[in-house]
């Protein structure tokens, strides 16, 4: 049956196209290993014609990502490229020697604590000199990178986690570095260890004085960059938690939650609150069935958002209140 399938497949091609099919096929195994991005070379070195590339995306079977990269069988993504096919598409435009950097690096290793659409590509020499303008939404720069600092995330060059942050460092302010730090500590992409070699790959380059000091305010347990800002910002204000993912145990010593901060003494928790993870009515179900058996655990809950972050003593003045009150 699979022949018959086949062979009237063939059957219903215009002949001069009949010679592109194994092309077609070749070129989709290649887009298989690539974020299903192939290049215009590669197109020409299987034997693809031009002729059927550009009819392949008037159909819109596939997408021009840019003038050297295309996006083979779009329909399978909603006609939205992901952002790796994005990534993998302006490395091959901007050429052999390209390494993904900055906040482009930090996007595919996982690192959490910025958002940057653009991509960051950096090239060797005279290379991050284009002769011709920059794709849109890519920015070139020239890095020099050596042995060691460059490594592979899905297939795709980009500097190392060491590297990748303490290049970020040198060009976020404090609460971003913190959290970028803490991110990649948090999901063990740094040990603390590698703190030492992020600080000696910072040395002598420009802004490496003021961040610094910011590696002895990095937490790992911190698991989101909210988290990391509700307590830079009660640091801040001169009331630190006491405990980070604390766990709150009720008079029965059972654990009925774990705490993203706590001050211990007064028996007051913080919770960095992210709408994504209470925006449903299970959740919020779940919430305030939590809240409830920590108020009966003898603790007074507070939640911090996002926006509550962007005021300075508003988290301190919070916290300094409900201990006041615990104390009273």
């Amino acid at each position: 049956m699979r022949a018959v399938v086949h062979r009237g497949y063939r059957a219903g091609l215009r002949a001069d196209t009949i010679a592109d099919v194994e092309p077609l096929r070749t070129i989709r195994l290649i887009a298989d290993r690539q974020h299903g991005v192939v290049t215009a070379d590669q197109c020409r070195q299987i034997g693809l014609a031009a002729d059927e590339v550009k009819r392949l995306c008037r159909a819109k079977a596939w997408l021009r990502l840019n003038r050297a990269a295309y996006l083979v069988d779009a329909a399978r993504f909603g006609g939205e490229p992901p952002r790796p096919s994005v990534i993998r598409a302006a490395l091959f435009s901007a050429g052999p020697n390209a390494v993904a950097v900055l906040g482009t690096a930090a996007e595919l290793h996982g690192i959490a604590g910025l958002r940057d659409d653009l991509v960051h590509v950096s090239l060797p020499g005279p290379d991050a000199r284009p002769r011709r303008p920059t794709e849109p939404g890519v920015r070139l720069h020239q890095f020099t990178l050596r042995r060691g600092e460059v490594g592979r995330v899905g297939g795709i060059a980009a500097t190392t986690p060491a590297r990748t942050v303490a290049d970020l460092l040198l060009r976020v302010n404090r609460y971003t570095a913190v959290s970028v730090v803490d991110s990649a500590l948090n999901r063990a992409l740094l040990l603390a260890d590698d703190l030492t070699l992020v600080a000696a790959l910072m040395s002598g380059r420009r802004g490496a004085v003021r961040a610094r000091p910011w590696l002895a305010e990095v937490d790992g347990r911190a698991e989101s960059p909210l988290e990391t800002r509700v307590r830079l910002r009660a640091c801040d204000g001169h009331v630190p938690p006491d405990e980070l993912q604390y766990r709150v145990r009720d008079h029965h010593g059972e654990i009925v939650a774990i705490a993203d901060f706590a001050w211990t003494r007064a028996r007051v928790i913080g919770e960095a609150d992210g709408s994504a993870a209470h925006d449903n009515p299970v959740a919020v179900f779940r919430d305030r069935k939590r809240q409830n058996n920590i108020v009966n655990a003898g603790y007074t809950p507070l939640r911090f958002t996002w926006e509550d972050t962007l005021t300075p003593g508003y988290i301190p003045r919070t916290v300094r209140a409900a201990i006041d009150r615990a104390a009273a």
